[in-house]
């Protein structure tokens, strides 16, 4: 995977392509207002927030009072299906619209546009983007057991109801297919595939989806899980005028703070009065040598509680999705999901969802391809991303800045893997390279693994 010393390399405009006008879209940042006139600086730009793509926002969880009473009595009798634990975030995802405007798993014919279009027509003929199959699997004993049943009821690890699937379709689980065209290989190793495709059925089920009762995972974190509905309200509240979103599976270093703060300057020197960062770090599934997201939490608490971001200007959220390692594929995704909570501008680096490649010493994608893909995907042309220069460790001023190939041996690149081995040694990193409370709460997660058994901390634990 490209190194976190590399961060950010210059990110290109999204192309503008021949397409209907979208009443939510936002003129690019620094480029052409409406009518392709050129923005000059200092100039104002009018804007509400971002319309959620289909036109609004889906909510399939179940009325508070007797409509959800009814759903339970309703499921007695019914065939159930077990939920593993990334099948409930997915459950969480789409309960709360950040896959909009889909509403439940996905039948086989929105799984095959996903799987070969990246994206979903809708009824008007207009396209929405969708890069990854969200998808429920059943063995053969469960599809027997669902028989000529039109609905099935989803429970937990501990048997309790989660929601209803209903309409259902039931189609062939093609996994080869559907690694292939997801990851680009069909490589062993891939975390997700070993997490929740490998073990599981050869048979997928579809439908339209209501959930019991709000997700919740009793960990703690709950408070910082806003749904997207949530999000547009607190922005709302906040008075802001552009939303720009950063997401990350990784403890925070001045490196992002510098970019974020800069992509917050970079607005209001086009007029913004009041744009607002969506810090929103991942909470699903991630791999094992990933920082868990308790502690990924308590480390962000820092960054702000320290002034390296304001808390007036910040909103920290956890983006329930699990974490797929599908580089540009997977990427489109996370973006998709920032239009439904209302984001309009959308910070991405270099190797977005990257990973290793699992069975040879490389990068499994082009570390350059994730913000291409971004500036062609269909149906995410309403989105906006700021071009970065390169970021690096500048020795000089002992702080993160802009990188000056004229001055090469004024700069370090510290490597996430530098980084985590520093932590565990209890060593500390560059002046200015993270917050001292930030790192501190980096050794402290490091020392809790020698101390704990079998590594495994502050899973969270669905209710």
């Amino acid at each position: 995977m490209a190194s976190m010393a590399a961060l950010f390399s210059a990110l290109s405009p999204i192309i503008h392509r021949h397409s209907p006008p979208f009443s939510g879209s936002l003129s690019p940042l620094g480029r052409r207002g409406r009518g392709g006139r050129r923005m000059r600086r200092g100039e104002r730009v009018s804007l509400t927030l971002i319309e959620p793509d289909g036109g609004a926002l889906v909510d399939l969880v179940a009325p508070a009072g007797p409509t959800r009473e009814a759903r339970r009595r309703e499921m007695a009798g019914q065939p159930r299906v077990r939920l593993s634990r990334t099948d409930l975030q997915w459950v969480h995802v789409l309960s709360e619209g950040w896959a909009s405007p889909l509403r439940g798993f996905m039948r086989e014919a929105e799984f095959l546009q996903t799987l070969h279009f990246n994206c979903l027509r809708l009824g008007c003929g207009g396209v929405v983007n969708m890069s990854v199959p969200i998808v429920l699997a059943v063995d053969d004993s469960q599809k027997r057991a669902i028989g000529e049943h039109t609905s099935v009821v989803l429970v937990d690890a501990a048997d309790n109801p989660v929601a209803v699937l209903s309409k259902i379709e039931i189609y062939r689980h093609h996994k080869e297919e559907r690694i292939a065209r997801t990851w680009g290989t069909t490589a062993p190793g891939l975390p997700y595939v070993q997490e929740a495709i490998t073990d599981a059925g050869d048979w997928l089920i579809g439908g339209d989806l209501e959930v019991i009762e709000p997700i919740k995972y009793n960990d703690g974190l709950d408070h910082y899980r806003l749904s997207p509905a949530q999000l547009r309200e607190e922005f709302i509240r906040r008075g802001a005028d552009a939303v720009f979103a950063f997401q990350l599976r990784n403890p925070v270093h001045n490196g992002h703070a510098f970019l974020m703060n800069d992509t917050r300057r970079r607005l209001l020197e086009m007029g913004f009065k009041n744009p607002i960062l969506l810090l929103h770090p991942l909470g699903g599934y991630t791999k094992s040598d990933d920082v868990p997201l308790f502690w990924r939490m308590k480390q962000h608490e820092k960054v702000l509680e320290e002034g390296v971001l304001d808390p007036e200007t910040t909103i920290v959220s956890i983006f329930p999705s699990p974490m797929l390692y599908a580089g540009p594929t997977e990427v489109q995704w996370h973006a998709k999901a920032r239009i439904n909570a209302g984001a309009n501008f959308y910070i991405v680096g270099r190797d977005p969802a990257g990973m290793s490649h699992p069975t040879e010493e490389r990068d499994l994608y082009d570390a350059e391809h994730g913000k291409k893909v971004l500036s062609m995907a269909p149906g995410l042309e309403k989105l906006r991303i700021l071009p970065f220069r390169m970021a690096a460790y500048d020795k000089t001023q002992k702080r993160m800045s802009f990188f000056d190939p004229s001055r090469l041996q004024d700069f370090l690149f510290v490597s996430g893997s530098k980084m985590r081995n520093l932590a565990r040694m209890r060593e500390s990193p560059p002046e200015g390279f993270m917050c001292p409370g930030g790192w501190k709460v980096l050794v402290e997660y490091y020392d809790s693994l020698v101390s704990s058994e079998g590594g495994k901390l502050y899973e969270a634990v669905p209710a």
